[in-house]
């Protein structure tokens, strides 16, 4: 094998093991992940925004050394999700929709005692841009955080 099909297949396998690596953490995979539960109440698609998703990762990377899931207190909604193995970010969004049998429409609550406000970040009307990021933490786990802009989770108001 001569030097230019030996550098030619390194190439080919190193973008095979990319676009492996990167399965269900692109943008787009956090998009649809969040525009389905969205569409299932008929709220419109959120879009991604590289500001966002700085801000996303800028946190998520100071949390690697302890991988707790404390908020940000910033600008924006957030969620937050860990998890280990092969945690994707796309695990983590549907691990937020997950909560949705816990939301109660009518009486704009959870019930049961359960978390729902993660579920009804995903599908807040007015939350319109999105940004996340996926991080290795020091312990081996994954750490993720979606924000959203304008936030929602407003006492009082719908998200839909």
């Amino acid at each position: 094998m001569d030097f230019y099909t030996s550098s030619l297949a390194l190439f080919c396998s190193t973008l095979f093991f990319l676009q492996i690596s990167h399965a269900q953490n692109s943008p787009q995979d956090y998009l649809d992940a969040h525009n389905v539960a969205r569409a299932q109440v008929g709220v419109a698609n959120i879009t991604w925004d590289n500001t966002v998703a700085t801000y996303a990762l800028n946190y998520a990377n100071s949390r690697k050394s302890d991988c707790r899931l404390v908020h940000s207190n910033g600008p924006y909604g957030e969620n937050l999700a860990e998890g280990s193995g092969s945690f994707t970010g796309t695990a983590a969004v549907n691990l937020w929709v997950e909560e949705k049998p816990y939301y109660n429409y009518s009486a704009n609550s959870c019930v049961g005692g359960q978390q729902c406000l993660h579920y009804t970040q995903v599908v807040w009307q007015n939350s319109v841009r999105l940004g996340c990021a996926r991080v290795q933490c020091n312990n081996g786990w994954w750490f993720v955080s979606c924000n959203y802009d304008p936030p929602g989770n407003y006492v009082g108001q719908r998200p839909y």
